[in-house]
């Protein structure tokens, strides 16, 4: 098998995609004799960890899913997909995405068995091959979590189920149950974490850890506490994995959160900031759920959240000329035009902190239909802040407040891990210590709810996270459901000042909460039916609908 890499830095046999039924002869598609047979891992490793985060937090599988799913922003456009009637492309998408950067990740590991001295200029060959698998589960957790039983390829585990990612045996792979998918990514977490060679810290094109091995042995412990976790009472060996997990050693302070940077430039810049101002998408506000709670006017704390001045941009007029900006007291905020994009960004970063009233922060209602939507955007609603808005925006794939959380869970509540994980979140998004410890000293005891509720604001922007979360514990419980009655920004022409929220649901399906998972793209029917098949009787009697509820979704 000849491994090499297209321009846009695609495996061309990932562009096959997705062992999803391609019959022709891989050893003629992978054959170029006009480029290298073997690319170097560095290059690989560098582009499939952006293409997963650009896969999964862009505009569409996250700012129209997921993202206003879990209620962090609300659309001012197209409010269809708030209400779960989300587009099958984005099914496709998410799908085709996944693999295609799991095959990656397959890839670099070849290369390291095949070639080690080769590839070893890059990098200890264990190492490589241990992240690689780090990564691999990581994929596989986010296509689990979505879909459920789905094809599944695994390093060290050659079941017979498990046929991804190698056409050439398996064209028409068979979707692997949950149990199985789940154990083995456990599995495969506890296995590199113990593979990796900690005195060993050169790893080209990491841009996660920039090759410490230390902080990748913990991340692959937390993520293995992560799902362990959700699983706690679904496989039989989740409670072990819990407490292995944290006795291997998991993430201990911000410095070793996981995080896919990006570069401050119009070329490879952030995922939401490439959709806001170099592809004009201006359709995502903050929503007002994720606002009331941290103005202190929903849920259990009742003062104001430091964080809404991180995660919110201040409500603002621009003068004729697009030169400067007010907020609510008048103040004058120079602005600069963003080349080549037409848009303007705050000259001053700080602005956002800056603004302290909290009429200058205005959520977007949730769950509006189309008609209504614009008549309330339009009054002034928040958009997200310049702290995220910005080209070099580190999208996380997992943090250290998190764990914290998830260590007070697993402790029964424990209020000692519960407080360490607000503080992580307030000291990452730059909170002065001041605000941090008057907010600190109003937090609620820890119990099940307050535990849960903070961990959904701290993981903001992580909507795909937030989302399981959801699923699997029923918190934060003040989201709004539908059926609800909200109140509306300002009063429509008839004088109506509310709205109610109207789920959209699938034919023959009475949505009374956000989906329990996605279906599978429509286009796996005609191209592995025999795979597809197998993933919707694994699903069991629910069959690929949005309320089948997956096997560790409690709520």
């Amino acid at each position: 098998m000849k491994i090499f890499k297209t321009i846009a830095g695609l495996s061309l046999i990932s562009l096959s995609l997705i062992s999803i039924g391609c019959q022709e002869s891989l050893d003629e598609v992978n054959t170029n004799p006009n480029s290298p047979e073997i690319v170097p891992t560095y290059g690989i490793l560098n582009s499939a960890t952006k293409e997963l985060m650009d896969a999964t937090r862009n505009d569409f599988e996250s700012g129209r899913m997921s993202l206003p799913w879990v209620q962090y922003s609300a659309q001012v456009q197209y409010t269809e997909e708030d209400r779960f009637q989300f587009r099958e492309t984005s099914s496709v998408a998410l799908y085709g995405n996944l693999f295609r950067v799991a095959k990656d990740f397959k890839d670099i590991i070849y290369i390291n068995q095949e070639r080690p001295i080769e590839a070893a200029a890059n990098g200890n060959n264990q190492n490589q091959i241990a992240v690689a698998r780090i990564m691999l589960a990581y994929t596989f957790s986010i296509l689990a979590d979505s879909f459920g039983p789905v094809p599944y390829y695994s390093f060290g585990n050659k079941d017979a189920d498990f046929q991804a990612l190698d056409l050439q045996n398996y064209p028409n792979p068979k979707y692997a149950s949950q149990e199985k998918i789940y154990s083995d990514i456990l599995n495969e977490l506890k296995a590199a974490s113990n593979q990796l060679v900690l005195t060993d810290n050169h790893l080209n094109g990491d841009a996660i850890y920039k090759g410490d091995m230390l902080k990748w042995k913990k991340f692959a412990n937390s993520l293995r506490l992560r799902i362990a976790n959700r699983l706690k009472g679904s496989i039989p060996s989740a409670e072990d994995h819990i407490m292995d997990a944290i006795s291997s050693g998991v993430m201990t302070s911000n410095s070793d959160n996981a995080i896919q940077p990006y570069a401050n430039d119009l070329l490879t810049p952030s995922p939401m900031f490439a959709a806001v101002f170099l592809n004009s998408r201006t359709d995502f506000k903050v929503a007002s759920t994720m606002v009331s709670v941290l103005k202190g006017q929903k849920g259990k704390v009742t003062v104001v959240d430091p964080r809404l001045y991180k995660y919110a941009a201040p409500v603002y007029q621009v003068d004729s000329n697009d030169q400067f900006i007010k907020d609510a007291d008048g103040n004058k905020i120079t602005v600069k035009l963003l080349p080549n994009a037409g848009k303007f960004v705050y000259a001053d970063n700080e602005f956002t902190q800056n603004s302290r009233r909290l009429d200058n922060y205005i959520g977007n209602p949730y769950g509006l239909n189309r008609q209504m939507a614009p008549t309330q955007a339009n009054s002034g609603t928040s958009w997200f802040s310049n702290n995220i808005l910005k080209a070099d925006f580190g999208e996380v794939l997992m943090e250290y407040s998190e764990v914290e959380f998830l260590l007070s869970e697993v402790n029964g509540w424990d209020d000692t891990h519960y407080k360490k994980g607000v503080k992580a979140s307030l000291d990452k998004w730059g909170v002065s210590p001041a605000d941090a410890n008057n907010y600190m000293t109003n937090l609620p005891a820890a119990n099940k709810e307050n535990v849960l509720s903070q961990k959904w604001i701290a993981l903001f922007m992580q909507p795909q996270e937030a989302y399981a979360e959801w699923r699997r514990t029923g918190y934060p419980n003040f989201l709004i459901k539908p059926g609800d009655v909200n109140p509306l920004l300002v009063p429509l022409a008839n004088g109506t000042s509310t709205y109610t929220f109207v789920a959209l649901s699938p034919s023959g399906i009475t949505l009374t909460e956000m989906p329990s998972r996605i279906t599978y793209p429509v286009t796996m029917k005609q191209l592995n039916p025999t795979g597809y098949n197998s993933g919707v009787a694994a699903l069991g009697a629910g069959g690929d609908k949005v309320n089948t509820k997956l096997i560790w979704d409690k709520n």
